[in-house]
């Protein structure tokens, strides 16, 4: 067995991990018709049989109307006796379970949320597209309410941990940005203001969890894109949060609306994402992302740990845990964020992979993912399952060719 601390325990507020790998919340859309799945609890299951230390469910909204996606939980009490299933078998094998909570605000449709979508404010989204209403404040009330509500559900579950999403351009994240918060009550204007429905989210889930149930955020360390929120008013989101108790930050960057590939790095594979579109209800977008697909999403470059240089000014600035994720495939590259700091790791795409990919790190069987950053697996994820391209039989010759100049471009 390699002797590394990516093996040795860490404690996340109440919760003590085995090891310092965490399965991060990246979206399995496995939550068909909204609820739990036999493939969503297989594949959590063999990732805790892989190794991690704690593998995190994602993705879930706390009301119908923060849904993105048919295949997205939604937490609700009818759901708590299969997610418990998902559990149990989960520290059957040693590991932990969190369940990632949020509001995908203004970044879905009516068809799928029930409803004219909402957000921090109002305006129309290209995304969907769809016009989008502005929350009044009695409905800002309620779903506080309702992120509360969620995490009684998530502990009921059995759930060890709850990571809240204040990142990526969702609900909180849209509260918390200049881009999409132009309101001009006492939740829009200052960093103050626009911290506010962070705070009552925040307050409510810490008094919800209590003593037993840790609580993570995950969070931007910038937008990336001028004209939303930088490191500066980053950095002092982060102190707040460490002033309201929770136990942990997942730093990470990007606006799923605006930077996608910030988030993930690496090129979106247009054709994958394209071809697997239903053209019934999404031609539009088909025909867009054919068009026009590499100037709507544009390339960041991929490097491993790309987010290290970043997540250091975090580091230096709070005292609390700190969960790196981003470019996490290779020992020596984990070795070197623990080395700088941070209490644990988060991956996916690794994890897509190979489930057994923690096991093999950790007997010296491997040193480094496979994963070679084709973000196949993303591509897919917007309409089917999330799987990698090794894992697809038959997968169809141009976007094979796909894969194959991604991978020989990004690999190492």
């Amino acid at each position: 067995m390699i002797d590394s601390p990516i093996f040795t325990p860490v404690r996340i507020g109440p919760v003590t991990l085995r090891n310092r790998v965490i399965r991060s919340a990246a979206f399995e859309n496995m939550a068909y018709g909204n609820k739990p799945s036999q493939d969503l609890m297989d594949y959590h299951v063999a990732v805790a049989r892989g190794g991690v230390g704690m593998t995190t469910l994602a993705y879930a909204s706390v009301c119908r109307s923060g849904l993105s996606f048919d295949g997205q939980l939604w937490m609700r009490e009818e759901i708590v006796p299969a997610l418990r299933e998902i559990t149990d078998a989960i520290h059957a094998q040693g590991a932990k379970a969190s369940i990632q909570l949020g509001h995908c605000g203004n970044m879905t449709h009516r068809a799928t949320c029930g409803c004219m979508p909402v957000g921090a404010s109002g305006g129309f989204n290209l995304y969907s597209p769809t016009f989008v209403r502005r929350l009044r404040e009695d409905e800002i009330e309620a779903l506080v309410d309702d992120f509360g509500h969620a995490v009684e559900l998530a502990r009921r579950a059995g759930f060890d941990c709850v990571e809240i999403h204040a990142g990526h351009g969702y609900l909180i994240s849209q509260f918390l940005s200049p881009y999409t918060n132009h309101r001009r009550d006492r939740f829009g204007g200052s960093l103050e203001n626009r911290m506010r429905f962070m705070q009552m989210v925040i307050r409510r889930v810490m008094e919800v969890a209590g003593d037993d149930l840790g609580v993570l955020v995950k969070m931007n360390m910038h937008d990336g894109f001028r004209g939303g929120m930088q490191r500066e008013e980053c950095l002092e989101v982060a102190r707040e949060l460490e002033r309201l108790g929770v136990h942990a930050l997942v730093l990470s960057a990007g606006f799923v609306s605006r930077a996608p590939m910030e988030v993930m790095r690496g090129a979106m594979p247009i054709r994958t994402l394209a071809h697997y579109m239903d053209m019934r209800k999404f031609w539009w977008l088909k025909a867009m992302l054919r068009l026009a697909g590499r100037i709507i999403i544009p390339t960041v470059p991929y490097c491993d740990a790309y987010f290290l240089e970043d997540a250091k000014a975090f580091r230096a600035a709070v005292r609390l845990p700190l969960v790196y994720v981003g470019g996490m495939v290779s020992r020596v590259s984990m070795e070197e964020v623990l080395g700088a700091g941070f209490d644990a790791i988060q991956m996916a795409r690794a994890l897509v992979r190979d489930t057994d990919f923690v096991n093999k790190l950790h007997s010296g069987e491997v040193e480094r993912s496979e994963c070679r950053h084709s973000n196949y697996c993303i591509g897919r994820m917007y309409t089917l399952e999330m799987r990698c391209n090794h894992c697809v039989e038959n997968l169809p010759p141009a976007l094979r060719r796909e894969v194959d100049k991604a991978e020989a471009r990004w690999s190492h």
